[in-house]
């Protein structure tokens, strides 16, 4: 079975939405399911379809995130040190074309947020960075075309 990585921060952060959806939100739409009955004839009562329907959306996101869990590597990105990338480190990288600097760290899929800073393991930016050290060129295809970047910083924090 596949591992996936995640930060001890990620973990954390999905064992809080499971721990939500089980305690709260499952319960309300169960308490609004009920509710809805009340009303009388189901086949047109828009409050129970809808109620039903986030049923549906919060257990299928409660097994998607047990699946996760149960197969979650944390990585402490405390305890990682060294020269080269692998998953966990901040990378400093500037854009040869613009030279705009950017500040990634690379994380696990489910706590990627490129506006923040979190770059996806699984994106093709972080595959191609795995294993590269300071100095080194990076070239990514992305959507909108080829991309070069140089590392300028590689942190373990």
């Amino acid at each position: 079975m596949e591992k996936i990585p995640m930060t001890t921060s990620g973990f954390a952060k999905v064992s809080s939405e499971l721990e939500i959806l089980k305690n709260k939100e499952r319960p309300a739409v169960i308490k609004a399911i009920s509710a809805a009955r009340e009303h009388g004839d189901l086949s047109e009562n828009a409050e129970y379809h809808a109620a039903k329907d986030k049923q549906g959306f919060i257990e299928a996101r409660i097994l998607e995130l047990e699946y996760k869990l149960s197969r979650a590597d944390v990585i402490d990105v405390s305890k990682i040190s060294g020269n080269e990338i692998k998953f966990g480190a901040t990378i400093k990288i500037t854009d040869d074309d613009t030279d705009i600097n950017h500040t990634f760290q690379i994380v696990g899929s489910d706590e990627s947020d490129v506006s923040r800073g979190f770059l996806s393991i699984t994106s093709p930016l972080a595959k191609a960075m795995i294993g590269k050290k300071v100095n080194d060129f990076v070239e990514v295809t992305t959507p909108s075309g080829y991309k070069s970047y140089t590392i300028l910083d590689i942190k373990y924090q």
